[in-house]
């Protein structure tokens, strides 16, 4: 937990369990939308772009439990990352 708070000064609130608990393999793709959102304005700032964008982002990329009951609600860090990527090369687009 000193790692994810060391890395990321800027988030409030306690450090969501499943960036704790998670499998160290980094093979699922899946984390919290409370995990994504803690760690929203370090990637923000990695990626120079405002916070609002990046939460409305996540919140774009939240799957919801199957029929709204069956499971939890999840973000696809990979989904969400090729986003983000699209959004930095349409930005760059522009700015020529």
């Amino acid at each position: 937990m000193q790692a994810l708070r060391a890395a990321n000064p800027d988030a409030q609130g306690p450090v969501p369990m499943d960036l704790v608990t998670a499998s160290p393999s980094g093979l699922d793709p899946d984390i919290s939308p409370e995990a994504a959102l803690w760690q929203a304005k370090r990637i923000a700032k990695a990626r120079g772009l405002p916070v609002q964008q990046i939460e409305e982002l996540i919140r774009a990329h939240t799957e919801t439990p199957l029929l709204g009951v069956l499971g939890t609600p999840l973000v696809n860090v990979l989904e969400l990352n090729l986003a983000l990527d699209r959004l930095a090369r349409q930005s760059a687009g522009g700015a020529r």
